[in-house]
């Protein structure tokens, strides 16, 4: 058997956008993926569904696996003839025991690439304003472990030197041995007013910084109840933060926001929310499943030349038609007498994708801007033909309202919605905690599959206010009993994002 190839990865420090090109496209075409407590899941969804995913996350309390045992999993894997990923977070060679790890394999003979990430020693820092160099400043830093290997009897830190050696201090892995680190450094003359910062989770929408000097910074954290992850910082240079603070003090900066999207859809409005500060916690209230044996929908579709119009009313109606329409070995050219419509902005950007600009969007994104368009145009006549392609849940108000109008209607079942089981039990313990700002619904499914899953239970949004993406959905809310308190001025994503910005822009 041909013995495969081991990439050890640098994931980044923490936001998943920080991951070098190279190390996305290893992900992509690993058979195996070895991955460290911290890394992001985001990361992990890049992953082919075959590939088999291994945790051996590290923390101080548990190691899910020794390093010797980690070491021999990277050589087994390989021996397979298996492509392996070992996902570490920061840089493998930054303080991260990658070099420990291809030492095993270049014993063993197997062959390997270092694709390097980039390390929270700097990272950390930039997002929080703060420059590990600065020409007036400081013109050198330096990378400490702010935790030795505890079998070692003597500490390989010249802490002499250290302390007056360098302009600007990173230690990593430092909250613990804080005191320590403090004590040493001015033991050994560095200045008590020494600036200092502390930041927790850099990188991730939740990071939090501490600032102080050396002679507070150990009373500050305790107050501040610091915790791990955390880079500290030590120099002149953390007084600039102040004024190039630019990651953590944007509207949503902190603030946690429940995206109760369809399983396979979270991700654009989670990277809207991360862009704008927030913490977006990725709770699909449904999933979104294929319908196998639709023959109703084949027929439909290959008989697409009897209709004169073909309406998409979500974006999802589109990926499913369009996938459907490949199955059964048509193209676009099925399309080309019949008038082809959309009910907003993200359903339009999603059939521009198929190559496809639509004849026809409504001003108003709804159901009714629909039929007040429709009703409106010139060349509308009774007796026209329509195809509506939906979810199994949709509600039948634009059929209607069309047939009213004269028109001859076909629904058809594009999708199925099932409620997420597993990820509504973690909504429900975030909720009942009080740790949600905003919940998100983009549909009145979401709120139906959400509010389902309580069976009966009373929300707990004493903290949380509700955001609906439409007014279809924000009725389907204050019918469950909640209160709207964002509306997205039209029905799109990016619409929803802006109006959640804006309503906490007014709050400040």
């Amino acid at each position: 058997m041909t013995t495969g190839k081991v990439y050890l990865v640098g994931a980044g420090p923490g936001d998943p956008s920080l991951i070098t090109i190279k190390g996305m496209e290893c992900l992509k075409q690993a058979d195996v993926i070895i991955y460290d407590r911290l890394i992001d899941n985001r990361l992990l969804e890049a992953i082919s569904e075959t590939a088999e995913r291994i945790y051996v996350g590290k923390s101080r309390e548990k190691h899910t696996l020794p390093q010797n045992e980690i070491n021999r999993l990277l050589v087994a894997k390989a021996k397979d003839g298996r492509t392996v990923v070992r996902l570490k977070s920061g840089d493998s060679f930054v303080l991260g025991r990658g070099g420990e790890e291809t030492e095993t394999l270049a014993y063993h003979h197997i062959p390997f690439e270092v694709v390097p990430g980039v390390s929270s020693a700097v990272a950390a820092p930039a997002y929080a304003g703060i420059p590990v160099t600065h020409r007036g400043l400081a013109s050198s830093f330096t990378v400490v472990a702010g935790h030795e290997d505890p079998n070692k009897k003597n500490s390989s830190i010249d802490w002499e030197k250290l302390a007056r050696g360098t302009d600007t201090l990173v230690f990593l892995m430092g909250v613990r041995n804080l005191p320590k680190i403090v004590d040493k450094l001015r033991q050994y003359g560095r200045p008590i007013e020494t600036p200092v910062a502390m930041i927790m989770n850099g990188t991730r929408p939740d990071q939090k910084t501490i600032t102080g000097c050396l002679a507070d910074i150990v009373l500050r954290t305790e107050k501040e109840q610091s915790s791990p992850p955390a880079v500290i910082i030590v120099g002149d240079v953390v007084k600039l933060r102040e004024k190039l603070r630019w990651f953590d003090n944007r509207p949503l900066s902190g603030k946690r926001v429940l995206v109760t999207r369809a399983r396979q859809q979270t991700s654009t409005l989670s990277q809207l929310l991360a862009d704008r500060g927030a913490q977006p916690i990725e709770l699909p209230a449904i999933t979104l499943q294929d319908i196998d044996d639709n023959q109703e929908f084949d027929h439909a579709i290959i008989n697409i030349g009897n209709y004169h119009w073909l309406v998409f009313t979500s974006a999802n109606g589109v990926d499913a038609f369009f996938k459907r329409l490949h199955n059964l070995k048509l193209d676009t050219r099925a399309l080309k007498n019949i008038k082809i419509g959309t009910i907003g902005p993200t359903t339009t950007r999603s059939l521009e994708k198929q190559g496809i600009i639509p004849d026809y969007l409504p001003e108003v994104h709804t159901s009714l801007g629909i039929l007040d368009g429709l009703r409106n145009q010139p060349q509308w006549h009774r007796g026209q033909r329509f195809l509506l392609p939906h979810a199994d849940i949709a509600d039948n108000e634009l059929a209607e309202g069309l047939r009213q109008m004269g028109a001859e209607v076909k629904e058809v079942d594009a999708y199925r919605t099932v409620p997420a089981t597993e990820a509504i039990a973690y909504a429900k313990e975030m909720l009942l905690a009080d740790k949600i700002d905003v919940i998100t619904f983009t549909s009145s499914s979401t709120v139906s599959n959400l509010v389902a899953a309580f069976r009966g239970e009373k929300f707990k949004i004493d903290r949380a206010r509700i955001a609906c993406i439409g007014s279809k959905t924000a009725a389907t809310a204050t019918r469950a009993g909640l209160k709207v308190n964002i509306l997205a001025r039209e029905a799109s994503i990016s619409s929803l994002v802006t109006a959640i910005e804006e309503y906490f822009v007014k709050e400040i």
